[in-house]
């Protein structure tokens, strides 16, 4: 089993102005949310652990994640609001993102909730702005210090600095995380952010020495880079009408993940002796399934089929 660690929210998007304001859509999202679906809709089974309300977001929240497939058991359940984030799409089709809550469901999530964590999972997956703000970024500490050596560690920063400005925070969870994980995928937008001036290759090469098996560098419409420490690869971006970007890091790292248990490799040792023909499926899998998703609006992660009819 796969479990997801994180936040599950609203994201809401405007659809046009009004005389007074703003028409606005609200829809089921957050990056780790988005994953577990993403995961579920490619044959998986994923276990999602994240701070769900008993509010009607949260409500919905579940409602959806059960719906998909989602294991939510050891969902913890805090009394507190879900968050909303608005999502602002530029003409690009790249998003902006700004949080209205700050005592919201996902970050209140305690070390006594990890009991409800197997500690048998396959894999796991922590990331996004829950390893950003308190008290869950120190809880997923805690879970993955417990499950280093005994899960996959699966690591995706997708930093959002208008939900936690400060970029130490961002640059100090990504240095804990970095001997404990064994996939490290990050955006050169990422890369960017909190690393002026560095390039992908000078950031994976300091994942390699820090201890992670494989480094993943998605970057957009150049494509993806990665690396473990026996070989390097770079693939071009498939090719596809671009309504939006929301969710497409999310769909990667689902469709990654999804490929590498499919085939037998989502364990540390795998990872490392992955050679390009393997490395190349895996990635090629995932870069097919981001274009779906960026193809239509919002983050509207493929099905299986979808994916392999596309290959």
């Amino acid at each position: 089993m796969i479990i997801v660690c994180g936040e599950a929210l609203f994201d809401v998007f405007s659809d046009g102005g009004t005389a007074t304001g703003f028409a606005l859509s609200a829809r089921v999202g957050g990056s780790p949310f988005n994953l577990a679906i993403g995961l579920a809709r490619l044959g998986q089974r994923p276990m999602f652990f994240g701070g769900l309300s008993a509010d009607m977001f949260g409500r919905k929240l579940a409602d959806t994640l059960q719906r998909e497939g989602v294991d939510i058991s050891g969902a913890p359940r805090p009394d507190a609001a879900t968050a909303l984030v608005t999502i602002d799409i530029d003409v690009a089709g790249v998003p902006a993102y700004t949080l209205y809550g700050s005592q919201t469901a996902e970050r209140c999530v305690t070390v006594a909730d990890l009991a409800r964590v197997p500690p048998d999972a396959e894999a796991i997956h922590v990331g996004s702005y829950c390893m950003a703000v308190e008290p869950v970024a120190s809880t997923l500490r805690v879970l993955v210090t417990r499950q280093h050596g005994r899960s996959l560690i699966a690591f995706d920063p997708n930093v959002r600095l208008t939900i936690q400005p400060d970029r130490e925070v961002w640059t100090g969870a990504i240095a804990w995380m970095l001997p404990m994980a064994d996939l490290l995928k990050i955006s050169d937008e990422d890369i960017g952010q909190l690393y002026p001036g560095m390039s992908p290759l000078s950031f994976i090469d300091m994942a390699l020495k820090a201890g992670v098996a494989l480094v993943v560098v998605t970057r957009g419409g150049e494509g993806v880079l990665a690396a473990t420490a026996r070989l390097v690869l770079e693939l071009p971006a498939v090719k596809v009408d671009v309504i939006d970007t929301v969710g497409a890091g999310d769909t990667f790292q689902a469709a990654l993940l999804s490929h590498l248990r499919e085939h037998g490799l989502l364990t540390r040792d795998a990872l490392q002796r992955l050679d390009a023909p393997s490395l190349h499926a895996a990635l090629g899998f995932a870069g097919r399934a981001a274009a779906i998703t960026c193809s239509r609006r919002g983050a509207d992660m493929p099905r299986l089929e979808e994916v392999r009819a596309d290959g």
